[in-house]
């Protein structure tokens, strides 16, 4: 029987997709929020698509703080972009 594949819900797009093609945003112990790229790091993480347009979806609804209960800095936002950015052009 195959295994079956993870599904995660993007908080930019809302769809649920495998976790695999998904990048994890995490909010650490001690409240730290950043991405993940290898999806390893502990905290309570959410998920988004691997493009900067669910990022700013995101952004603008407010998920990612309603995700995690608490304020996100623009410059994180923008540094998430920038990461997601570089992420994108390495290619899978």
């Amino acid at each position: 029987m195959p295994k079956k594949t993870p599904m995660r819900r993007c908080v930019g797009c809302m769809e649920m997709k495998p976790k695999a093609s998904l990048v994890r945003v995490v909010k650490s112990p001690e409240g730290e929020i950043s991405l993940d790229l290898t999806g390893k790091k502990p905290g309570r993480g959410a998920y988004l698509c691997r493009d900067t347009g669910c990022l700013q979806k995101a952004r603008k609804a407010r998920r990612i703080e309603r995700e995690f209960s608490m304020a996100v800095p623009d410059e994180l936002y923008d540094g998430m972009e920038a990461e997601l950015e570089n992420d994108e052009t390495a290619g899978p």
